[in-house]
């Protein structure tokens, strides 16, 4: 399985949704999309269904614990997301779902 390929695709893939420092949490609605997007791209990558929504689960709770409500917005933002906030998503959301894929 190659849940952290999955995990780096899904933030990369523009809705990798808020992040907090403080423990922030998603804008309404937000969360719910993030989830049904990081599913679907798992599933273009063959990834089962019931491993891609635990990854994604991880990942979610993965930004709601280490970005703040302000980061965790400027990541679903349209006005372009910051390249090193994105990073940050990215290697948070790897480091914290990959034992658990």
């Amino acid at each position: 399985m190659r849940v952290p390929s999955l995990l780096a695709l899904a933030a990369a893939g523009a809705l990798l949704l808020p992040v907090a420092a403080n423990a922030g949490n998603f804008p309404a609605g937000k969360e719910a999309a993030y989830m049904t997007q990081c599913t679907q791209v798992a599933s273009g990558q063959g990834v089962d269904a019931a491993t891609a929504k635990k990854h994604c689960a991880c990942g979610a709770k993965a930004i709601k614990e280490n970005f703040t409500d302000a980061e965790i917005a400027d990541l679903d933002s349209n006005d372009g997301v910051d390249a090193k906030l994105m990073q940050k998503a990215q290697t948070v959301v790897k480091q914290t779902c990959a034992s658990k894929g």
